[in-house]
Protein backbone atom coordinates (compact mmCIF):
# COMPACT_ATOMS: atom_id res chain seq x y z
CA UNK A 1 0.00 0.00 0.00
CA UNK A 2 1.59 3.32 -1.03
CA UNK A 3 1.85 6.48 1.01
CA UNK A 4 -1.11 8.22 -0.66
CA UNK A 5 -3.48 5.37 0.26
CA UNK A 6 -2.22 5.27 3.85
CA UNK A 7 -2.59 9.03 4.26
CA UNK A 8 -6.06 8.98 2.66
CA UNK A 9 -7.37 6.22 4.92
CA UNK A 10 -5.82 7.79 8.02
CA UNK A 11 -7.18 11.25 7.22
CA UNK A 12 -10.65 9.82 6.57
CA UNK A 13 -10.73 8.26 10.04
CA UNK A 14 -9.42 11.43 11.68
CA UNK A 15 -11.94 13.58 9.77
CA UNK A 16 -14.86 11.48 10.98
CA UNK A 17 -13.66 11.58 14.59
CA UNK A 18 -12.87 15.31 14.58
CA UNK A 19 -16.11 16.07 12.76
CA UNK A 20 -17.96 14.36 15.58
CA UNK A 21 -16.75 17.11 17.94
CA UNK A 22 -16.74 19.94 15.40
CA UNK A 23 -13.03 20.52 15.97
CA UNK A 24 -11.74 20.57 12.43
CA UNK A 25 -9.17 17.90 11.67
CA UNK A 26 -5.91 19.85 12.15
CA UNK A 27 -5.31 18.99 15.81
CA UNK A 28 -5.04 15.30 14.98
CA UNK A 29 -3.79 15.84 11.42
CA UNK A 30 -0.64 17.69 12.51
CA UNK A 31 1.03 14.68 14.18
CA UNK A 32 -0.39 12.33 11.54
CA UNK A 33 0.95 14.33 8.59
CA UNK A 34 4.18 14.82 10.51
CA UNK A 35 4.80 11.10 10.10
CA UNK A 36 5.06 11.57 6.31
CA UNK A 37 6.27 15.17 5.90
CA UNK A 38 9.55 16.45 7.40
CA UNK A 39 8.85 20.21 7.28
CA UNK A 40 6.41 21.31 9.98
CA UNK A 41 6.09 24.96 9.01
CA UNK A 42 6.09 24.76 5.20
CA UNK A 43 4.36 21.39 4.62
CA UNK A 44 2.46 20.08 7.64
CA UNK A 45 0.97 23.30 9.01
CA UNK A 46 -0.27 24.79 5.69
CA UNK A 47 -1.95 21.53 4.68
CA UNK A 48 -3.38 21.03 8.16
CA UNK A 49 -4.85 24.53 8.23
CA UNK A 50 -6.43 24.09 4.80
CA UNK A 51 -7.87 20.74 5.86
CA UNK A 52 -9.07 22.27 9.12
CA UNK A 53 -11.05 24.98 7.36
CA UNK A 54 -12.71 22.56 4.95
CA UNK A 55 -13.52 19.91 7.56
CA UNK A 56 -14.86 22.52 9.98
CA UNK A 57 -17.09 23.92 7.22
CA UNK A 58 -18.62 20.54 6.41
CA UNK A 59 -18.95 19.64 10.09
CA UNK A 60 -20.94 22.89 10.48
CA UNK A 61 -23.31 21.71 7.74
CA UNK A 62 -23.73 18.42 9.60
CA UNK A 63 -24.55 20.03 12.95
CA UNK A 64 -26.73 22.75 11.42
CA UNK A 65 -28.93 20.09 9.84
CA UNK A 66 -29.97 19.05 13.38
CA UNK A 67 -30.18 22.61 14.76
CA UNK A 68 -27.05 22.48 16.95
CA UNK A 69 -25.44 25.69 15.63
CA UNK A 70 -26.17 28.87 17.61
CA UNK A 71 -25.38 31.19 14.72
CA UNK A 72 -25.13 34.44 16.71
CA UNK A 73 -22.57 33.05 19.15
CA UNK A 74 -20.75 31.17 16.40
CA UNK A 75 -20.37 34.30 14.26
CA UNK A 76 -19.15 36.42 17.19
CA UNK A 77 -16.53 33.83 18.09
CA UNK A 78 -15.47 33.44 14.47
CA UNK A 79 -14.69 37.17 14.22
CA UNK A 80 -12.46 36.98 17.30
CA UNK A 81 -10.68 33.81 16.23
CA UNK A 82 -10.17 35.01 12.65
CA UNK A 83 -8.46 38.22 13.77
CA UNK A 84 -6.31 36.54 16.45
CA UNK A 85 -5.09 33.36 14.70
CA UNK A 86 -2.75 35.04 12.15
CA UNK A 87 -0.79 36.60 15.04
CA UNK A 88 0.27 33.15 16.19
CA UNK A 89 0.97 32.03 12.63
CA UNK A 90 3.29 35.03 12.17
CA UNK A 91 5.12 34.28 15.43
CA UNK A 92 5.79 30.78 14.10
CA UNK A 93 8.45 32.29 11.82
CA UNK A 94 10.60 33.09 14.86
CA UNK A 95 10.17 29.99 17.05
CA UNK A 96 12.06 26.73 16.51
CA UNK A 97 9.92 23.78 15.38
CA UNK A 98 10.87 21.64 18.40
CA UNK A 99 9.46 24.25 20.79
CA UNK A 100 6.23 24.38 18.78
CA UNK A 101 5.88 20.60 19.15
CA UNK A 102 6.35 20.85 22.93
CA UNK A 103 3.62 23.49 23.11
CA UNK A 104 1.42 21.18 21.05
CA UNK A 105 2.05 18.24 23.41
CA UNK A 106 1.22 20.36 26.46
CA UNK A 107 -1.98 21.52 24.78
CA UNK A 108 -2.92 17.96 23.83
CA UNK A 109 -2.43 16.81 27.42
CA UNK A 110 -4.70 19.58 28.66
CA UNK A 111 -7.36 18.78 26.07
CA UNK A 112 -7.40 15.09 26.94
CA UNK A 113 -7.68 15.94 30.65
CA UNK A 114 -10.63 18.28 30.09
CA UNK A 115 -12.43 15.80 27.83
CA UNK A 116 -12.28 13.08 30.47
CA UNK A 117 -13.10 15.36 33.42
CA UNK A 118 -16.86 15.56 34.26
CA UNK A 119 -18.44 18.95 33.52
CA UNK A 120 -21.75 20.52 34.52
CA UNK A 121 -24.01 21.79 31.76
CA UNK A 122 -25.71 25.12 32.46
CA UNK A 123 -28.16 25.55 29.60
CA UNK A 124 -29.30 29.18 29.38
CA UNK A 125 -26.58 30.27 31.85
CA UNK A 126 -23.46 29.63 29.79
CA UNK A 127 -20.62 32.12 30.34
CA UNK A 128 -20.27 33.22 26.74
CA UNK A 129 -18.58 36.53 27.65
CA UNK A 130 -15.65 34.64 29.16
CA UNK A 131 -15.57 32.37 26.11
CA UNK A 132 -15.06 35.40 23.86
CA UNK A 133 -12.20 36.67 26.05
CA UNK A 134 -10.46 33.29 26.18
CA UNK A 135 -10.88 32.88 22.41
CA UNK A 136 -8.09 35.45 21.86
CA UNK A 137 -5.15 33.60 23.52
CA UNK A 138 -6.55 30.27 22.33
CA UNK A 139 -6.54 31.47 18.72
CA UNK A 140 -3.03 32.92 18.97
CA UNK A 141 -1.70 29.63 20.35
CA UNK A 142 -3.58 27.71 17.66
CA UNK A 143 -2.11 29.92 14.93
CA UNK A 144 1.36 29.25 16.33
CA UNK A 145 0.74 25.50 16.20
CA UNK A 146 -0.90 25.61 12.77
CA UNK A 147 -3.92 23.64 13.93
CA UNK A 148 -6.88 25.99 14.24
CA UNK A 149 -8.38 27.06 17.61
CA UNK A 150 -11.02 24.33 17.93
CA UNK A 151 -8.78 22.02 19.97
CA UNK A 152 -9.03 24.31 23.04
CA UNK A 153 -12.15 26.29 22.20
CA UNK A 154 -14.34 23.17 22.25
CA UNK A 155 -13.46 22.09 25.83
CA UNK A 156 -13.58 25.74 26.90
CA UNK A 157 -17.19 26.01 25.76
CA UNK A 158 -18.02 22.78 27.60
CA UNK A 159 -16.33 24.01 30.79
CA UNK A 160 -18.32 27.24 30.56
CA UNK A 161 -21.61 25.36 30.59
CA UNK A 162 -22.51 24.56 26.97
CA UNK A 163 -23.98 21.17 26.12
CA UNK A 164 -21.50 19.05 24.19
CA UNK A 165 -23.42 18.93 20.90
CA UNK A 166 -24.24 22.65 21.01
CA UNK A 167 -20.60 23.44 21.82
CA UNK A 168 -19.54 21.28 18.87
CA UNK A 169 -21.90 23.11 16.51
CA UNK A 170 -20.71 26.55 17.62
CA UNK A 171 -17.10 25.46 17.56
CA UNK A 172 -17.31 23.99 14.05
CA UNK A 173 -18.30 27.33 12.55
CA UNK A 174 -16.06 29.46 14.78
CA UNK A 175 -12.87 27.60 13.81
CA UNK A 176 -13.49 27.62 10.07
CA UNK A 177 -12.56 31.26 9.14
CA UNK A 178 -9.42 31.44 11.37
CA UNK A 179 -8.09 28.29 9.75
CA UNK A 180 -7.93 30.18 6.46
CA UNK A 181 -6.70 33.44 8.00
CA UNK A 182 -3.89 31.60 9.82
CA UNK A 183 -2.94 30.02 6.50
CA UNK A 184 -2.13 33.40 4.93
CA UNK A 185 1.31 33.89 6.58
CA UNK A 186 2.29 30.40 5.35
CA UNK A 187 1.39 30.93 1.68
CA UNK A 188 4.67 32.51 0.48
CA UNK A 189 6.68 29.46 1.57
CA UNK A 190 4.08 26.66 1.65
CA UNK A 191 4.64 23.47 -0.36
CA UNK A 192 1.51 21.67 -1.60
CA UNK A 193 1.36 18.42 -3.55
CA UNK A 194 -1.70 18.98 -5.77
CA UNK A 195 -2.79 15.34 -5.98
CA UNK A 196 -2.33 14.68 -2.27
CA UNK A 197 -3.95 17.95 -1.22
CA UNK A 198 -7.01 17.49 -3.46
CA UNK A 199 -7.51 13.90 -2.32
CA UNK A 200 -7.24 14.74 1.38
CA UNK A 201 -9.58 17.73 1.04
CA UNK A 202 -12.29 15.59 -0.57
CA UNK A 203 -11.90 12.82 1.99
CA UNK A 204 -11.83 15.34 4.84
CA UNK A 205 -15.01 17.08 3.67
CA UNK A 206 -16.99 13.85 3.42
CA UNK A 207 -15.59 12.42 6.65
CA UNK A 208 -16.26 15.52 8.73
CA UNK A 209 -19.85 15.79 7.51
CA UNK A 210 -20.41 12.13 8.35
CA UNK A 211 -18.89 12.63 11.80
CA UNK A 212 -21.13 15.59 12.56
CA UNK A 213 -24.23 13.65 11.49
CA UNK A 214 -23.22 10.65 13.61
CA UNK A 215 -22.89 12.93 16.63
CA UNK A 216 -26.15 14.74 15.95
CA UNK A 217 -28.18 11.55 15.62
CA UNK A 218 -26.58 8.78 17.63
CA UNK A 219 -23.74 9.59 20.05
CA UNK A 220 -24.24 10.67 23.71
CA UNK A 221 -22.20 13.74 24.67
CA UNK A 222 -20.21 12.06 27.45
CA UNK A 223 -19.13 9.15 25.24
CA UNK A 224 -18.25 11.58 22.49
CA UNK A 225 -15.79 13.50 24.68
CA UNK A 226 -14.13 10.32 25.90
CA UNK A 227 -13.75 8.94 22.38
CA UNK A 228 -11.91 11.97 21.10
CA UNK A 229 -9.83 12.10 24.27
CA UNK A 230 -8.60 8.57 23.57
CA UNK A 231 -7.64 9.52 20.00
CA UNK A 232 -5.69 12.55 21.19
CA UNK A 233 -3.86 10.53 23.87
CA UNK A 234 -2.79 7.90 21.31
CA UNK A 235 -1.51 10.47 18.81
CA UNK A 236 0.25 12.47 21.52
CA UNK A 237 2.01 9.44 23.00
CA UNK A 238 3.20 8.45 19.55
CA UNK A 239 4.54 11.95 18.85
CA UNK A 240 6.38 11.96 22.20
CA UNK A 241 7.94 8.63 21.18
CA UNK A 242 9.11 10.06 17.83
CA UNK A 243 10.62 13.12 19.53
CA UNK A 244 12.53 10.98 22.02
CA UNK A 245 13.71 8.41 19.49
Amino acid sequence: MNTLYIMTIGLAILAILSGMLGLGVAFSAVPFLGLFMPDLYNQVQPLSLLLNGITALFATFGFAKSGFVDWKKAILLSVITTVSAPIGAYLGHFIHQSYIWYIYLASATYLAYRLFKPTKEREGKENFSLAMILAVPISILAGLLGIGPGFLLMPTLIILGFKTKKAAGINAFAVMPPSFSALIPHLPTAHFDVTLTTTLLLVGAVGSFMGARITSLYVPGARLKQLFGIVIVILTLYKIYTLIV
